[in-house]
């Protein structure tokens, strides 16, 4: 389990359709062979672990659901070590498992902000609530606005500075993972035939923090 608080950000040494090897400092602390790390949004378990650095192997599942199979030696990736016991939890229940990719329709300066709009897959488009969350390439954010078809959020300086969020582009590939709480909302309420939907969650504050 993860809380969508990246620690560091690492750098991609080589990159192969099996696996990757990333350089970084504050993750490999206190991590073994066997461990799980959060890249760019998905969970991965660490094969080999160095001072400066850690590999994974990526299996065919998590390439066909992510952006991981774009990424080349250079390229920054958002990490996180799973959440420790007694930690300080500042974003939400994030699993490390990606349910799709989007795309960043756009991207607008709101006075200190940058508004990011990303096209999402459609079968993800119910679990987009105003002011719910959701975790772009494993950065935990809040729904700012939504429709059919996409979903806005306000990314603020540090977000910018500290992930590679700050970095992408218009066209851009980002990890998706949805709230896993409106999933189970949807699962035990039946969905829309049930007196206890996402709007109903939404509207009584149990989406957001």
């Amino acid at each position: 389990m993860f809380t969508g608080i990246v620690e560091e950000l690492g750098i991609v040494r080589s990159a192969s359709a099996r696996g990757l090897e990333i350089s970084a400092r504050r993750v490999v602390e206190g991590t073994v062979a066997g461990d799980s790390i959060c890249v760019n949004g998905a969970c991965l378990t660490a094969i080999r672990v160095g001072s400066d650095r850690f590999a994974v192997d990526v299996m065919p599942e998590t390439l066909r659901r992510t952006n991981l199979g774009s990424l080349r030696s250079g390229d920054g990736v958002n990490l996180e070590r799973a959440m420790a016991t007694g930690g300080r939890f500042g974003g939400h229940f994030v699993q490390g498992h990606v349910d799709g990719a989007g795309r960043i329709a756009s991207l607008a300066p709101e006075q200190e902000a940058v508004l990011m709009t990303i096209a999402a897959p459609v079968e993800l488009a119910r679990y987009f609530v105003e002011k719910g969350f959701v975790a772009v390439d494993g950065v935990s954010l809040t729904i700012v606005g939504c429709d059919s078809g996409t979903f806005t959020v306000s990314l603020v300086g540090f977000t910018r500075d500290n992930t590679t969020l700050g970095r992408k582009r218009t066209g851009d590939m980002v990890n998706i993972e949805v709230d896993i709480m409106t999933k189970y909302a949807e699962k035990l309420g039946g969905g829309e035939s049930s007196g206890i939907t996402l709007e109903f969650l939404d509207k009584h504050g149990f989406l957001a923090a």
